[in-house]
C-alpha cells in the first residue's frame, strides 16, 4: 500500500513536521514502506472470529485492568510516603503538579 505525496504532505502538516525535501522523501519512503509490510494482514480471513468488546476481559487475569478506579487509605503515613517515593513533587501527601488552567 503506497500513501501519495499529498497524503503524506497532509500527514506531516497535521503531525506539525517541518521538513526540507530530503527528510520528507526518506520519511515518505519509510513511511510507504512500513505500510507495504503491514499490507498482508489485510489478506487473512478473519470472518470465523468472534468481535469483542473488551479483548483481553475474556481472560479473568486481565479483567482486574477493569474495576472501578476507588481511592483506598494507606495502612500509615511511611506506608503513603513510600509510595510517593518516585513523585516529582509533593506536600502533605499530595501530588503537586504544574497549574494547567490560565
Amino acid at each position: 500500500m503506497a500513501i501519495s505525496e499529498n497524503e503524506f504532505t497532509r500527514l506531516a502538516q497535521l503531525a506539525s513536521f517541518s521538513l526540507d525535501s530530503d527528510q520528507s522523501s526518506s520519511l515518505h519512503g519509510q513511511l510507504s514502506a512500513i505500510l507495504a509490510s503491514i499490507a498482508p494482514l489485510h489478506q487473512v480471513d478473519t470472518t470465523e472470529i468472534t468481535r469483542m468488546a473488551h479483548p483481553p476481559s475474556h481472560q479473568h487475569a486481565n479483567r482486574l485492568r477493569l474495576r472501578d478506579d476507588s481511592a483506598r487509605p494507606t495502612a500509615s503515613v511511611q506506608a503513603r510516603d513510600a509510595l510517593m517515593e518516585n513523585a516529582p513533587a509533593t506536600a502533605d501527601g499530595l501530588f503537586l503538579v504544574p497549574t494547567v488552567i490560565e
